[in-house]
């Protein structure tokens, strides 16, 4: 937020008291900023315009010992007229191969078993780099997303790969055809709709139609065995009339997605959305959200009843949140599973029955 003016300007009229206001680019610099507002006791601003550059071996504390995030990327291309990241992130600059390796073998030798890929593009990973013909070094074979899965599936120690987030525009076949062979690469895919209608969809600026999006998922499902799809949807984007609304219904209840993350648009100054002036009423788009969920909701329970009596594979990651004589866990498909079981079993990968379903979470044995 620091990289928008208006925020800064907002910051310094209002919250005098900010010693340091320091942007996404300056990140590295903060240690040094904080030592000079102390010593010297002046305020430091420090946000500059530019994109900056990716630094390596930041220290990063990580809250779980089993899984972690690893960003392969900063940045976005894509204009989506919704969102404000490509103002505030600028464009995209991947990490380099090696330096992505080095960070997750160390991961490996440190007992960790799950590895999430972040990027904001996720599947665009080095495609900027070779159309600009920006230097990258290639290692390991690495000179794309899907290169890139394939070596980390190679790493000892790593049982499970997870990615966030991919655009559909960029899932190429070799991205598929990854994820379908690599064993560790877990076959929920995070597939990003937004909208079911074409005609909003060209609006947010997605660079698909619903027709395109609907042939992507059948050629997924066609070639990735157990494929199961997570999604994003914005309900009450600028213009987005009852017919719109019902194509996201549509795709919705055509693909029966494992998990939708719904949410209601909201403006955000400094995006094309914001200055669209067929704004939406709160309370249609409270309306057409809570369908949405009903939706899902009925769709969930369905499939829920599935997991019932199979054995799942899970990565146990502690007591659980809600009732601490359970462990709790998360299948290949992010299922949530709890389960009575000896805290030995955390970080380990079992295997349990699932016996009942909870909507929101499944219990095992």
């Amino acid at each position: 937020m620091m990289q928008e003016k208006h925020i800064t300007v907002k910051i310094k009229e209002s919250y005098p008291f900010v010693d340091i206001l320091f942007g996404t680019h300056t990140l590295h610099k903060f240690p040094e900023d904080l030592y000079n507002a102390l010593r010297e006791k002046k305020k430091i601003e420090d946000i500059i315009d530019s994109e900056g550059k990716i630094y390596e071996d930041l220290p990063i504390k990580r809250e779980n010992k089993n899984k972690a995030s690893v960003t392969i990327m900063n940045g976005c291309n894509n204009f989506c007229s919704y969102c404000i990241v490509p103002y505030v992130r600028g464009r995209e600059r991947s990490r380099q191969p090696k330096d992505i390796m080095k960070e997750i073998k160390v991961l490996a030798s440190e007992g960790y078993k799950e590895i999430t890929l972040l990027g904001q593009n996720v599947n665009s990973y080095l495609k900027v780099e070779k159309e600009k013909k920006i230097p990258f070094k290639e290692y390991d074979g690495i000179n794309s997303f899907a290169t890139l899965l394939k070596a980390i599936n190679q790493i000892d120690g790593i049982e499970r790969i997870r990615f966030v987030s991919p655009h559909p525009k960029d899932f190429t076949d070799d991205v598929i055809e990854a994820i379908a062979s690599c064993n560790k690469v877990c076959k929920l895919v995070h597939l990003p709709l937004q909208s079911g209608s074409t005609k909003v969809l060209k609006e947010m600026n997605r660079k698909y139609t619903k027709e395109q999006y609907l042939a992507l998922v059948e050629k997924m499902q066609e070639r990735i065995p157990n494929l199961s799809l997570s999604t994003d949807i914005i309900v009450g984007f600028p213009g987005e009339t009852q017919e719109d609304f019902k194509d996201t219904l549509d795709i919705v209840k055509k693909v029966n997605f494992e998990q939708v993350y719904m949410f209601i648009y909201s403006r955000r100054v400094g995006t094309p959305g914001d200055k669209m002036e067929n704004q939406i009423s709160e309370e249609v788009k409270h309306q057409r959200f809570n369908q949405l969920k009903q939706l899902v909701e009925s769709q969930m329970k369905e499939k829920n009843q599935k997991y019932i009596g199979t054995t799942q594979k899970v990565l146990v990651e502690g007591k659980s949140k809600n009732n601490e004589n359970f462990l709790t866990g998360r299948t290949d498909s992010n299922k949530v599973v709890i389960f009575k079981g000896d805290k030995n079993l955390i970080g380990r990968m079992i295997e349990l029955k699932i016996v009942s379903e909870h909507m929101w979470y499944l219990k095992g044995e």
